[in-house]
């Protein structure tokens, strides 16, 4: 969550800066900030609002500096304002520090250096890291970073200038994302890569507790010791072309429809050569755990329908955000699989840190290479999606659905459920998911149409059984993310345990049915909301009788345990048109963010 850039160089930073922040409003925020070192001061221009307002601000007054930070808030301590956006600077304004993370302590912090006489102007946590290092420099900003970290409980990126020494820019991490970028016209910190990607390709991740000391000139690396740490350069693969729009209206429009070549490239690359996951042998455990937050979750309970129904074994679904407050039952034996389509989730981070502490394996199933999940779960494999830079995931949780198929049909080999006829069977299935979302989105004029009349509606229900039951929560939570409709996901067979009771004259059900053997008791669902006054669009590979209440998009023919990856593109593209119609800003629904670094 939030937005961080630096940049020390040989030019004005400020416009590469108010670059930077655009390139990475699809993080979230509700405010950005900006400060440069202009020979004499730190100066400063925060709005509250979105960055067009800081950008105005800059044009009607000029700052500039070669060495600065920028910010993008997403509120957490202190409501969205000016004041509370970063930068912020001590109390002598001699150090300037942006900061993503939550810092757990703060009031304890505050407390301290209020009673030394110091006085605060935000309601923010990130503040008293500005304080607290002005306190703390006694000329030397390395070694005031030092102590500030260690005085910090939580998480943070932060970086931070120094009025004394305005010509270096620091920056360190702990359970946030963090990189660095190197190039000929200077150096740069960023949260994210298409913040820095127009001038450079060429970054380092940081890791936890390093320290980045940048300068015009070079880069350098210390730990916590203050010891020299080597680190290799990573070339960034995709182009900038990658993050935008291309001609479409919205990001999320656009990843829509990419998602066929996202399919042909995961399920290239994770066929591609030998051993899915090296060194994994599955049969040395009697669980599966998959854990995750939002629609990677969803996903995962995809993933628990067609890896206990090939492999038969047990395999449960935990949130991440619950998992390590429920004293989980994992241990050696146990094999917990991570999704995380940026890796640096907070919730999931801790997760697999619980996981492992218990003696458990891990797998993690992630979009980000270098990020901290990918390095530290046991093993690691990568969707294909490029960057998604819509807040409302789509390409990435497709790619996440293939990656759990295939690695259902692995499974199932290597335990001996699955022989090569029906493995072969199986990838043939898979390998063939791209043309048939190919051929959804290649007519896609009944979805839009269906959807330019949904836009009344308070309430919208959907409904499925077995694995379409688990795209249905994918489909509810995608349409409450971005046209702020009430939305709720249900068991068919639940409806009569109280949901029912909701139903009344012109309510939207969405009925998916895509497993053939259950087609009876979806559609007797159906029957019995639209007795009750409801209006139902099917979603379905069979073809029904339409009229008033009944509305049909068909799909194609699919193995049903792979349906998910055809229902999903008729969920997204509903949840996407009914925004749309609604005129709302898609690709940055309200207090949401794209990466959720924080708890």
């Amino acid at each position: 969550m939030c937005g961080i850039i630096g940049f020390a160089g040989r030019e004005n930073a400020v416009p590469i800066i108010v670059e930077g922040l655009k390139r990475l409003e699809y993080r979230g925020y509700d405010s950005a900030g900006i400060a440069v070192y202009d020979g004499a001061k730190f100066a400063v221009t925060k709005k509250k609002g979105r960055l067009a307002e800081l950008a105005n601000e800059v044009d009607t007054n000029p700052i500039s500096g070669n060495t600065g930070i920028g910010h993008t808030r997403w509120a957490t301590h202190g409501e969205p304002s000016d004041i509370n956006s970063h930068p912020h600077l001590g109390s002598g304004s001699r150090i300037a520090i942006v900061h993503n993370g939550i810092i757990e302590n703060y009031k304890q912090l505050k407390e301290w250096l209020e009673g030394k006489g110091i006085k605060f102007v935000s309601q923010t946590d990130s503040e008293v890291i500005a304080q607290l290092a002005e306190h703390y420099y006694d000329g030397d900003l390395i070694d005031t970073v030092v102590k500030v970290t260690a005085a910090l409980e939580g998480s943070y990126a932060l970086g931070i200038m120094c009025l004394d020494e305005p010509n270096i820019m620091v920056a360190t991490k702990k359970d946030n994302p963090l990189i660095v970028g190197i190039s000929s016209k200077g150096n740069f910190i960023a949260s994210d890569v298409p913040a820095i990607l127009s001038h450079t390709n060429q970054v380092y991740y940081l890791d936890d507790k390093e320290i980045a000391i940048l300068t015009n000139e070079e880069v350098k690396f210390l730990n916590m010791d203050k010891e020299h740490v080597e680190k290799s350069v990573e070339t960034i693969s995709w182009s900038l072309d990658s993050a935008e729009k291309g001609g479409y209206a919205h990001f999320m429009l656009k990843e829509i429809m990419e998602q066929p070549k996202v399919l042909r490239e995961t399920i290239q690359a994770a066929l591609a050569g030998g051993d899915l996951i090296e060194g994994l042998d599955i049969s040395a455990f009697n669980k599966i755990v998959i854990t995750a937050c939002g629609s990677a979750y969803n996903a995962g309970v995809v993933g628990k329908y067609v890896i206990e129904r090939l492999c038969r074994v047990s395999v449960e679904v935990e949130l991440a955000s619950e998992f390590r407050y429920k004293d989980p039952i994992v241990d050696d034996k146990t094999l917990v699989i991570l999704i995380s389509q940026s890796g640096e989730t907070a919730d999931t981070i801790a997760a697999m840190r619980e996981a492992k502490a218990r003696g458990a394996s891990t797998l993690a199933i992630v979009n980000v290479v270098g990020s901290t999940i990918a390095k530290e779960a046991d093993h690691t494999i990568y969707t294909s999606a490029g960057p998604e830079i819509a807040v409302a995931t789509t390409k990435v949780f497709s790619a996440q659905l293939i990656l759990l198929y295939i690695l259902a049909v692995d499974f199932a080999v290597k335990l001996g459920k699955l022989d090569i006829e029906g493995k072969e069977r199986l990838l043939a299935e898979i390998g063939a998911l791209p043309d048939k979302v190919n051929e959804i989105l290649e007519s896609i004029d009944d979805i839009q149409k269906y959807a330019s009349q949904c836009i009344g509606y308070k309430s919208i229900f959907f409904i499925g059984r077995n694995v379409d039951y688990a795209i249905a929560l994918e489909g509810s939570l995608k349409l409450k993310e971005i046209s702020y409709i009430h939305s709720e996901a249900y068991a068919g067979g639940e409806l009569k345990h109280g949901p029912i009771a909701l139903i009344e004259d012109n309510t939207l059900v969405v009925a998916i049915s895509c497993c053939p053997g259950l087609k009876p008791k979806i559609f007797s669902n159906v029957e019995q909301v639209i007795s009750r006054g409801a209006k139902v669009l099917f979603v379905g590979t069979d073809s029904v009788d339409e009229d008033d209440k009944l509305s049909l998009i068909k799909l194609p023919m699919v193995e049903e345990l792979f349906s998910p990856s055809l229902s999903v593109i008729v969920l997204q593209l509903f949840s996407y048109y009914v925004a749309a119609n609604k005129g709302l800003d898609i690709d940055k629904p309200r207090n949401l963010a794209k990466s959720v670094t924080v708890e």
